[in-house]
C-alpha cells in the first residue's frame, strides 16, 4: 500500500501564500490611492484651465478682480503642484507594492515547484518499491519444474 505524501515544508508554503494575498491587497490599495491622485490632479489642472479662461469672459475687470484672479490663479497653482508631488509619492508606493507583490509570488512559486519535484519523485518512489515487492513475491512462488 502507498504512503500518503506529506510536503515537509507546508506551513512554509502557507505563510508565504498569505504573504503574497497581502501583498495583493496593499498593491491594490496603493492602485487606488494612485488614480485618487491621479484624478486629483486632473481636476485642479481642469479648474485651472476654467478659471484662466474666465478672466475676460465678464468683459473689462476691475483692479479687485484682477488681484483675487491672480492670486486664486497662484493657490491654484501651488495646489497643482503639491498635488503632483503627493501623486509621484504614490507613484513610488504603488512601484514598490508592485516589486513586492511579484517578489512574494516568486517565493510562492518557487515553493510550489519544490512540492510539485517531490510529489513526482514520490509517486515515483512508491512505484519502485510496489514493482520490488511485486518482483519479490513472484520470485519465491516461481517453483522450477523437476525433470
Amino acid at each position: 500500500m502507498a504512503r500518503k505524501f506529506h510536503f515537509n515544508l507546508q506551513k512554509i508554503l502557507e505563510i508565504r501564500e498569505q504573504l503574497e494575498e497581502q501583498a495583493k491587497i496593499k498593491l491594490s490599495k496603493a492602485q487606488f490611492f494612485y488614480q485618487q491622485k491621479v484624478a486629483m490632479v486632473e481636476g485642479l489642472r481642469a479648474a485651472l484651465g476654467e478659471h484662466e479662461a474666465t478672466l475676460y469672459a465678464s468683459g473689462a475687470p476691475s483692479a479687485d478682480d484682477i488681484w483675487l484672479w491672480r492670486n486664486y490663479k497662484e493657490r491654484l497653482l501651488l495646489d497643482v503642484k503639491e498635488a503632483e508631488q503627493t501623486m509621484l509619492e504614490a507613484a513610488k508606493e504603488l512601484n514598490r507594492c508592485r516589486r513586492e507583490a511579484v517578489a512574494r509570488s516568486r517565493d510562492r512559486k518557487l515553493l510550489e515547484k519544490l512540492k510539485q519535484k517531490q510529489a513526482l519523485r514520490h509517486v515515483e518512489e512508491e512505484k519502485l518499491k510496489e514493482q520490488k515487492e511485486f518482483d519479490e513475491m513472484a520470485t519465491l512462488r516461481y517453483q522450477p519444474r523437476s525433470l
